[in-house]
């Protein structure tokens, strides 16, 4: 497998199409720019659907990928290594931020185990079914993955992009549910934008205290260490210094968009995932949006670097997905707006009452 075949696979959206929605924007009874970043959301989804009249929203899923690290053995996370899967059962049950919201919204979720690191019995067949390895690797002292186990998970998310898209899925809010999944993301941000680890490390979606910042940044530091000599070749770094999940999610992204199938991003694991879907497939960025700002700084890194602006700024970082779907109804707007407002009258078209045109009526 070669990620760089990708970037033959992907085009852009329709140009000429997003052109055409502009046209008839300036056209609508409510004044451009009236309707703020929603005016370049609706125009965006024209391009996304190859179409001039917005369609609406109507199946959007949470798409979600589980996995534990061993770099959180090292007590960089705000959750003991290995309880990933305790995430996982909120979400199943029902009990967690992005359940509560997705629920309330109508809106189903999908979880994928692709690393945990627990007994396959404690949780539903349908999740464990996809899992690639029981827990990454420890990254500052090790691979995440052998090469075998990257490519099958990056085929994981290409297979799981392709069952969403052919099931009708007309938009995917991508999130994770990982311990340490911060750590690795963080790395992989930090080689490909050439920084250097306390510039992008941050306190993780649980928080950390200052000792527990300092080791983080330490396993950082490490881990880019390993991760420089093989910059040129994105599955050899997600080897490296990713993750069974974190590759799924690479994976799906670059397949999500071969198939024009639209994603909010949600927090810094899925912008390092796009980070390195862009390295790529130069064109993928263009079918992304960005849900939110995490307080991630390795999250603004990757972001500048794609040219993605995050859509809220709401001070949520719980992650799970949690602000990309507080997003949703934002792009859902868009396209209700997009579709359904009317244009202004054409001055030059006679009314009922036969009037010439230019000639005021009675």
């Amino acid at each position: 497998m070669n990620l760089d075949d990708f970037s033959d696979l992907i085009e852009r959206p329709d140009g000429g199409i997003r052109r055409d929605a502009e046209e008839r924007r300036e056209r609508l009874v409510v004044p451009p720019g009236a309707l703020g970043r929603l005016d370049e959301l609706g125009e965006w989804l024209s391009a996304a659907q190859a179409s001039v009249e917005v369609r609406a929203i109507e199946q959007p899923k949470v798409v979600l990928f589980a996995g534990d690290h061993g770099v959180a053995s090292l007590d960089v996370s705000g959750r003991p290594a290995g309880t990933a899967h305790e995430l996982v059962r909120a979400v199943l049950d029902g009990a967690s931020p992005v359940a509560v919201l997705a629920r309330s919204m109508r809106v189903p979720v999908r979880v994928v185990d692709a690393g945990l690191d627990c007994d396959p019995e404690l949780l539903p067949a349908e999740v464990v079914r996809h899992r690639i390895r029981r827990g990454s690797g420890r990254i500052d002292v090790e691979n995440a993955l052998t090469s075998e186990e990257t490519e099958a998970a990056v085929r994981l998310g290409v297979a799981l992009a392709d069952e969403e898209a052919d099931s009708g899925t007309d938009l995917v809010v991508l999130g994770d549910l990982s311990v340490g999944g911060t750590t690795p993301a963080s790395t992989l941000i930090a080689a490909l934008c050439g920084t250097d680890a306390s510039v992008v490390t941050g306190r993780g979606g649980a928080g950390i205290d200052d000792l527990a910042w300092m080791r983080k940044c330490a396993a950082v530091r490490d881990a880019l260490r390993r991760a420089r000599p093989v910059l040129g070749d994105q599955l050899e770094l997600l080897a490296a210094v990713g993750g069974a999940d974190l590759a799924a999610m690479t994976g799906f992204l670059l397949e999500a968009s071969v198939r024009r199938m639209p994603v909010i991003l949600d927090g810094v694991v899925g912008a390092a995932c796009a980070l390195v879907a862009q390295r790529a497939a130069f064109r993928a960025p263009d079918w992304w949006l960005a849900g939110q700002v995490s307080g991630e700084p390795a999250q603004s890194k990757a972001l500048d670097r794609m040219a993605l602006n995050p859509l809220l700024d709401h001070g949520v970082h719980v992650g799970e997905g949690t602000g990309a779907l507080l997003a949703l109804p934002l792009v859902q707007a868009a396209a209700a707006f997009a579709a359904e407002l009317p244009e202004r009258p054409d001055p030059t078209t006679p009314d009922d009452g036969g009037d010439t045109p230019g000639t005021p009526g009675a």
